[in-house]
């Protein structure tokens, strides 16, 4: 039985909300590979993690770091993209990218992000979107956000020491 307590999901491209389906289909699985999930990254702050979110990303996927790192900020200044309960699904909308890319990444410390409930962030799914992208990325963000919405699920994945543990974890709690 799920626990769901704690994590709101305000789901948004823009400064309009809207209300999702989740599918059971398993989109995440078709992005994250063990190469996308960056463990113990060494930030103090928000604005460090992104920055470093955006390097990372950038060198996995040959994409402009200055790029990937605008388009973070940018989405961060409609409204933070802290969940609550230690959880962050920093989104963007990224010119010249071409598929959708995704990553998991885990702080060192908690940081501060803004989250509704105020607590800190370790936990973060990044995913980005081409530019172009249809409202279908938000079926995604909503099965991202339903995944977290779990108190034994968000309990269970901090658990996971390595790379492989964190994608089979991401990947169960999001297939069918």
């Amino acid at each position: 039985m799920r626990e769901s307590t704690g994590v709101t999901a305000h789901l948004s491209s823009g400064p309009r909300r809207h209300a999702v389906t989740v599918t059971s289909r398993n989109t995440l699985a078709d992005i994250l590979e063990p190469t996308d999930i960056l463990l113990g990254l060494d930030v103090a702050t928000k604005s460090e993690a992104l920055r470093e979110i955006a390097r990372f990303i950038g060198a996995r996927h040959q994409l402009s770091d200055a790029t990937v790192l605008a388009s973070l900020v940018e989405r961060e200044e409609v409204g933070s993209t802290g969940l609550g309960c230690g959880v962050a699904i920093p989104h963007a909308r990224v010119n010249g990218l071409d598929r959708p890319v995704a990553a998991f990444v885990r702080t060192r410390i908690a940081i501060a992000f803004d989250a509704p409930d105020g607590k800190p962030v370790t936990d973060m799914i990044v995913l980005l979107v081409p530019h172009e992208a249809t409202d279908d990325h938000l079926l995604l963000l909503a099965e991202i956000a339903e995944m977290f919405t779990d108190k034994t699920f968000r309990e269970n994945l901090r658990n996971c020491v390595d790379a492989g543990e964190v994608r089979a974890r991401l990947l169960g709690a999001a297939g069918p």
